[in-house]
């Protein structure tokens, strides 16, 4: 049996690779990467390491055309300023809309054309690295138990049954990502979370202030570097 996993470099999405390998071994396992027009390079950057570090097949995918029309504060093309604060302040503002940093129907997007590529490879499972946290709010509606039981039934019944969405974070906070990760040594130190594309990590933007917290959940320090 063989899984592809979609990497995005950041914490979640390691976590996925690191139990897809585990279970089924790092010559069993594809991973895919998806540019979409965002600001920087560094997840494809942590991505690559990421991949390399398991030894996995890994496949990279330009989707960037698809968002062109879209003014989401986290693609290269936006004009506009991310947010520095958290996504519970965000979506306090937005009145139960999505954030400005959700970039439309990205993960729809994503497993679809990972389904076609899973298809193809003799996979059988998509892993991806949606949480309950990033759902919470509507802040990434794209990250619901809703989307994804949709999703799965959707490319369940479009592959004759052949291929299933393996979301193992869809149901529980990231602080509980990131206590899986610790117990299988994730690379945590080759991710990328931080939506600005600096030498260091803001710190300040949702995903920061989540990414921090959850590992101070779990009583250890980020090893990554921050401005502040």
């Amino acid at each position: 049996m063989k899984a592809l996993v979609l990497v995005s470099g950041g914490v979640d999405s390691t976590t996925c690779l690191a139990m897809a390998v585990k279970e089924y071994g790092h010559e069993n396992v594809v991973a895919l990467s998806i540019y979409y027009g965002q600001r920087h390079k560094k997840e494809i950057e942590s991505a690559n390491a990421v991949t390399k570090y398991y030894d996995v097949e890994h496949i990279t995918l330009d989707l960037s055309t698809m968002f062109k029309f879209s003014d989401c504060t986290l693609l290269e093309h936006s004009d506009q300023e991310i947010p520095k604060e958290s996504y519970a302040e965000q979506i306090s503002k937005t009145d139960g809309n999505p954030v400005s940093t959700y970039v439309p129907f990205r993960n729809g997007l994503f497993l679809s054309s990972a389904s076609a590529i899973a298809l193809s490879k003799g996979c059988s499972k998509i892993y991806y690295g949606a949480h309950s946290d990033d759902a919470a709010g509507n802040a990434y509606p794209d990250c619901s138990q809703d989307f994804n039981e949709a999703m799965n039934k959707a490319i369940y019944e479009g592959s004759g049954h052949q291929l299933n969405i393996e979301a193992p974070f869809i149901g529980i906070p990231k602080k509980e990502v990131v206590r899986i990760g610790l117990s299988l040594n994730a690379p945590y130190h080759l991710t990328w979370s931080c939506y600005e594309g600096n030498e260091k990590a803001c710190g300040k933007c949702g995903t920061c202030i989540d990414r921090l917290a959850a590992f101070k959940a779990n009583g250890v320090e980020d090893p990554i570097e921050y401005e502040e």
